[in-house]
C-alpha cells in the first residue's frame, strides 16, 4: 500500500514507471473490464481526482481509500497492482452493488463505473447528451455504438466518436469535464475493429449542440448544418 498521494504520470516518467514486465494492474478471475478502466482513469490523468479525496455526500469511504491507497497510488508510484487489491475492491462493489457476480464475472465497464460513480461516490454525471431534440439525458459515460464501416479499417478515435453520435443522431449539450469513451466490442468472438489508433486529443466542435460553428463555404458564422 501506498498511503502518501501520488500525482499522475506524465510523458517520460510514464513511460519510465509504466513499460515493461509486471507492470499495470494484475489481472485476475476476469478483472480485465476493471483493469483496463481503472488504468485508463486514474494512471495518467487527474480529472477524477476528486473520485479519491473529495467527501460527496453519499460517499462510501471505505470503497474510496481502497480505491485511492490500495490501486491508484500503487499504480502511480511503482506502475504495479496487485489482483488482490482489486479483489478487494470487487468484494465491496458486490456487497453494496448486491450482485455477486462481480468478484468472478466478466462485467461491462458501464456497469462498474455506474455502480461506483453513483450509488457509491454520489457523483453527478459527466456527460448530458441530446437526440434528435428530445430531452437531455445524463450519464456517466459513453458507449460507441455503430455499424461496421468498411472505409474504417484502423479507425482512429476521433472518427469513431464521429461516426457513432452522427449515426445516434445525438449532440453533446455542454463541454463535458470529463468524457469517458468505452470502445465499440463484441465479445469474445468478434471484433470490429482489430487496432483502433487513440486519438491524443479530441475535437468534440462538430458535436456541441447549438455551438457556433465557421460556415465551410463562406467562412462567416454557419446557419445551417448537414449531416
Amino acid at each position: 500500500q501506498a498511503p502518501d498521494s501520488f500525482p499522475p504520470l506524465r510523458n517520460e516518467a510514464a513511460v519510465r514507471v509504466l513499460r515493461g514486465r509486471m507492470k499495470g494492474i494484475q489481472g485476475h478471475c476476469n478483472s480485465c473490464y476493471m483493469d483496463a478502466a481503472l488504468f485508463s482513469l486514474f494512471s495518467c490523468t487527474s480529472v477524477l481526482d476528486s473520485m479519491l479525496f473529495k467527501p460527496f455526500p453519499l460517499c462510501d469511504r471505505n470503497v474510496q481509500s481502497i480505491l485511492r491507497d490500495e490501486i491508484v497510488n500503487p499504480l502511480r508510484k511503482t506502475g504495479f497492482v496487485r489482483a488482490r487489491s482489486v479483489m478487494h475492491l470487487r468484494e465491496q462493489l458486490t456487497e453494496k452493488g448486491q450482485c455477486s457476480s462481480f468478484t468472478n464475472a466478466e462485467k461491462d465497464p458501464e456497469e462498474f463505473l455506474n455502480l461506483i460513480m453513483h450509488q457509491i461516490l454520489g457523483i453527478e454525471p459527466l456527460l448530458k447528451l441530446q437526440s434528435g431534440g428530445q430531452k437531455e439525458q445524463e450519464c456517466y459515460c459513453y458507449q460507441i455504438f455503430m455499424d461496421k464501416q468498411e472505409d474504417l479499417v484502423v479507425p482512429d478515435v476521433q472518427q469513431l466518436v464521429e461516426h457513432s453520435f452522427l449515426s445516434s443522431d445525438l449532440k453533446l449539450v455542454e463541454i463535458p469535464s470529463c468524457f469517458i469513451i468505452q470502445m465499440p466490442r463484441f465479445g469474445k468472438e468478434y471484433k470490429m475493429f482489430s487496432k483502433i489508433i487513440p486519438s491524443l486529443e479530441l475535437d468534440i466542435t462538430d458535436l456541441l449542440l447549438d455551438s457556433p460553428r465557421e460556415c465551410c463555404v463562406c467562412g462567416d458564422v454557419a446557419t445551417l448544418e448537414c449531416s
